[in-house]
């Protein structure tokens, strides 16, 4: 009977890394399909010029140019992108068969497949003599304020994974356009080649699109005003809470949801020994690259906004370069045990070891990423520290509330109101609370901003003494 069971173990674990490996691959293929996918839009914006009247093509004789010239800022945008996925190290064999049933589970036949608990990849970074990052070491969340120690490889690579409000799904080929000006440093690694990459829809391209959005808000100059308007009320708050930072000691703060982890590595450069958690590939592959291979700042040129036509002021503006980065990350001045961990934010700091941890959380635009936001405040309290402090700041865009699908996707979706009500249920008193108005990965150039009115808080848990 063990023996049966052991193999049923066996296959379980087989079938989970073979969807994981497909999953994954699908997220590279986005990112791959993406020059094919803006080349698509150009010759659509052709086609439309074509059909004008000749006195209409005479008064808009610059827009081929325009075309041409966007071509090449994709190709540049590739390059980019390209270099990034040749250093991304996957933490599975790429090349493994995953020609698999996906109906195929290993418990039952009801035609879905799930994953086990998740496995989390960290990419740590501490200061060395030099002021450089140690760049590939793997860590697990830990109790330590150093979070050294091995864990195995990430799994739950979620294809539906939902990027900042843009929902859509991870295509297929090529980088041949990025390979512009014949100034490829190296040659690609295996697990790229062409045969492995899958067919996914041309729409997937969109949350790759929705990373470089991300990267100007994060890493570029022209994204100050973004991060003054929602990173530097934070990052005041917690100079304000901890005023006396030790070095040997230094303060312990978890930032779920932290994307290209900008805001993570800010709080590691007050003096605190920072962790930044984050469930999106698209998004982990991206901050590793940046925080990981950067030499230099302004190293790279993306350009982020030629994606569309819509609310341009002028070419030059829709056309323009940005930069990046904007800081040398290994420069910064990091405190040592930086961390990113990858993973759910649920599954992950739902373990018993992460309770009353850290001295501090720190949520930036990330409440409304929950399936079930209650659950989150739940785990936010048991990881905190009696007296700890959870600061918060961003709308309530619930990104699962409008995902109209066959497996009826689960969405908790909770007034202001009700979110304190919960907050104060799970032992939080309230210190501090304002509105703050921003944008989100805006161009600031554009004739249209969205802008919210985010909640910003800073609650405290309440010691034992008090409950």
């Amino acid at each position: 009977m063990s023996h049966i069971e052991t193999d049923v173990e066996l296959h379980r674990r087989k079938l989970e890394e073979a969807l994981e490996v497909k999953s994954l691959r699908r997220i590279i293929s986005a990112y791959l399909n993406y020059p094919e996918a803006a080349e698509e839009d150009v010759k659509r914006w052709e086609r439309s010029f074509t059909k004008l009247p000749p006195h209409h093509k005479a008064l808009l004789s610059h827009l081929p140019l325009k075309f041409q010239k966007i071509r090449w800022c994709i190709t540049q945008n590739s390059y980019f992108i390209f270099e990034m996925l040749k250093v991304f190290e996957p933490p599975l064999d790429m090349s493994q068969d995953v020609d698999i049933c996906e109906n195929q589970h290993p418990d039952d036949a009801s035609g879905s497949h799930h994953f086990s608990r998740s496995r989390n990849l960290c990419l740590c970074e501490s200061t060395s003599t030099s002021g450089g990052v140690d760049l590939h070491c793997l860590a697990e969340p830990s109790s330590e304020k150093t979070y050294n120690g091995k864990c195995p490889a990430p799994t739950k690579f979620n294809e539906e994974q939902d990027i900042d409000g843009c929902k859509s799904l991870p295509d297929r080929d090529t980088y041949a356009s990025a390979c512009c000006n014949g100034n490829v440093s190296s040659s690609p690694p295996d697990w790229l080649d062409p045969s492995l990459q899958l067919h996914v829809p041309l729409v997937d391209v969109d949350k790759v699109r929705c990373i470089i959005r991300n990267i100007v808000r994060d890493w570029a100059k022209e994204g100050q005003k973004e991060r003054d308007q929602c990173y530097r009320p934070i990052l005041e708050e917690l100079e304000r809470l901890f005023p006396n930072r030790s070095k040997e000691n230094p303060p312990a703060c978890l930032i779920p949801g932290a994307g290209l982890g900008r805001l993570a590595l800010e709080i590691s450069c007050l003096g605190f020994a920072s962790q930044g958690n984050e469930f999106s590939y698209y998004m982990m592959i991206c901050s590793s690259f940046i925080l990981n291979h950067t030499q230099a700042t302004g190293e790279w040129t993306i350009f982020p906004w030629i994606h569309s036509n819509c609310n341009s002021v002028s070419d030059n503006d829709q056309l323009r370069p940005v930069p990046i980065p904007d800081i040398h990350p290994a420069s910064a001045g990091i405190t040592e045990g930086f961390s990113m961990c990858g993973g759910d934010f649920v599954e992950v700091y739902s373990d018993p070891s992460q309770a009353g941890v850290w001295d501090a959380v720190v949520t930036c635009f990330f409440l409304d990423t929950a399936h079930n936001i209650v659950e989150y405040i739940e785990i936010i309290s048991k990881v905190l520290k009696d007296g700890g402090v959870w600061i918060n700041l961003g709308p309530l865009l619930y990104h699962f509330a409008d995902m109209y699908s066959p497996e009826d996707e689960m969405s908790i979706d909770l007034s202001l109101e009700d979110v304190k009500r919960v907050a104060l249920h799970y032992g939080f008193i309230f210190e501090k609370e304002s509105t703050i108005e921003t944008t989100y990965t805006t161009n600031p150039r554009s004739m249209m901003q969205n802008r919210y009115y985010a909640a910003f808080w800073t609650m405290r848990k309440r010691t034992m003494a008090t409950l």
